[in-house]
């Protein structure tokens, strides 16, 4: 799958702060998960029974950082095990979303996991390009 040249689609951003673009689940299955507002299609288990996604609608909010609570345990949780695992954190990213906007968030991250090589998107949990399989560091 390669990286889109027009601008991503922002529906790609979860509400914890997590760019769905770039997940495995996305980039190298058949039928690629559709990011975390968009249904249930391609999803891992863990996504479908998200807690924070649950939060979420029950608050009516759109993402976390939206919320009072920001950051709660749930974002707490999952903030260490990402940052521990993909040297990623979703607090981050909701922060700078909340500052500089979602576009414009979208458009870095276009940057940061474009394969250089051949366009294809880098997975955010093992950096290996969608398209040329390059693992990229």
């Amino acid at each position: 799958m390669k990286m889109p040249k027009e601008n991503i689609d922002t529906i790609m951003f979860a509400p914890c702060g997590m760019n769905c673009l770039v997940c495995y689940k996305h980039c190298y299955h058949k039928n690629p998960c559709v990011g975390c507002l968009n249904g249930d299609r391609g999803k891992p288990e863990h996504c479908r029974k998200c807690k924070i996604k649950d939060c979420i609608r029950s608050k009516k909010l759109s993402y976390c950082f939206e919320c009072t609570d920001f950051p709660c345990t749930l974002i707490k949780t999952l903030e260490k095990s990402d940052n521990k695992r993909y040297q990623a954190s979703l607090m981050e990213n909701s922060e700078f979303v909340r500052q500089h906007g979602l576009e414009t968030f979208m458009e870095k991250q276009k940057e940061k996991y474009t394969c250089p090589k051949c366009g294809g998107i880098l997975s955010i949990q093992d950096r290996e390009c969608s398209e040329c399989q390059e693992k990229i560091t």
